[in-house]
């Protein structure tokens, strides 16, 4: 049925699809309609507590008894100096001036868990399927204790660096992250965003330097670019955006509105929102503060300060001050039902491989 099975019999599914765990953006219902179509849904964790991860893996097993993966953010904590956050509210200041708000009147750090023994429990209890790391992975001993309760162990690579320092550590199989992706580039070996490949570049050459599956991420939303993943040496792929554009998606009406009038040209890398480099669509505070500032404090705390600015604008229908996080083939993507989504892509990308194959 495809022409390398790998990933397949790794993670016992029934497409090489895997849903992207997108944080704050997605919940269990997408996961489980992706997991029901064959491929793997995924749960991101980074935003939620125990107890919120404990209801939202417990209502993904009542409702399919495919398999699912978790999702977890492997950052460093680090807490930003007053130096560092007196510089953002000073470079943020013109646009609280604006809009007539209190500077001094800044909410709490929203959550952006790194892995911690808590979490890991909560694995070893639960007992996913699979369990996915982004920049990088959790200590030995954590890793450890999740890979002896029988779970796949995923993570992202965007240099072929950072997937041989993967496959060394322990991962069952790496995710290839070209520079195309929506969303936090997943990396940890490396700062300088200028030099980050793409798809196309990253792919093969990650292959090459692995022995354990690849899976493709970047610029993927419809059977094309599948079938030149694995033409490229990719055992699955990985699709965030798309599934954004599922009614099973909990993105704002506002990034809604602005995917669908996505280009090929409105996406860049950018630190403003949280510190670390992510693609989104171009929008207000990234042309005037951005793409990638100095300013910026320790992720994920950036956000702090944007939250007060990006209520009011919000309140007004603007998105100036959102992460719209998006990939940068957003355009081919389309409103369609995520399960739906899924056979639909496989089946598209089985056609299209048969033709190259001849068959």
């Amino acid at each position: 049925m495809w022409p390398n099975e790998r990933l397949l019999d790794l993670l016992q599914i029934e497409v090489p699809i895997i849903q992207a765990p997108m944080a704050g953006a997605n919940g269990s219902a997408l996961a489980i309609a992706v997991s029901e179509a064959g491929g793997l849904g995924s749960l991101p964790c980074a935003m939620l507590n125990e107890d919120k991860m404990r209801a939202e893996a417990g209502n993904i097993r009542q409702q399919t008894a495919k398999p699912f993966s978790m999702n977890f953010f492997c950052h460093t904590v680090t807490t930003p100096t007053a130096a560092q956050q007196a510089a953002w509210k000073d470079r943020l200041a013109p646009f609280y001036a604006e809009y007539g708000l209190d500077p001094a009147d800044v909410p709490p750090a929203a959550i952006r868990r790194a892995f911690d023994e808590g979490m890991c429990a909560l694995v070893e209890d639960i007992k996913p399927n699979v369990v996915s790391f982004h920049f990088g992975l959790p200590d030995a001993t954590l890793l450890a204790q999740v890979k002896a309760t029988g779970t796949r162990v995923l993570s992202s690579a965007t240099t072929v660096k950072e997937a041989r320092w993967l496959e060394e550590n322990g991962c069952d199989a790496i995710i290839a992250q070209g520079s195309e992706a929506g969303g936090h580039r997943g990396m940890f070996l490396t700062k300088d965003v200028t030099a980050q490949a793409g798809s196309m570049a990253l792919l093969p050459q990650v292959v090459d330097a692995v022995t354990v599956p690849v899976i493709a991420a970047g610029g993927i939303a419809d059977g094309r670019a599948i079938a030149a993943a694995f033409a490229l040496g990719a055992a699955g792929v990985q699709i965030g955006t798309a599934y954004l554009f599922t009614p099973q998606s909990l993105i704002s009406d506002l990034h809604r509105a602005a995917l669908h009038q996505a280009a090929d040209d409105q996406t860049v890398i950018t630190n403003v929102f949280s510190g670390k480099p992510a693609r989104g669509m171009i929008n207000r505070v990234i042309r005037e503060v951005g793409p990638m500032s100095t300013d910026t404090p320790p992720f994920p705390t950036a956000g702090n300060a944007l939250a007060p600015l990006k209520a009011r604008a919000e309140a007004d229908g603007s998105g100036d001050f959102t992460s719209l996080w998006s990939g940068q083939a957003a355009a081919l993507a389309r409103d369609m039902d995520a399960g739906e989504l899924t056979r639909s892509l496989a089946s598209d990308a089985q056609k299209r491989l048969k033709s190259l194959a001849g068959k």
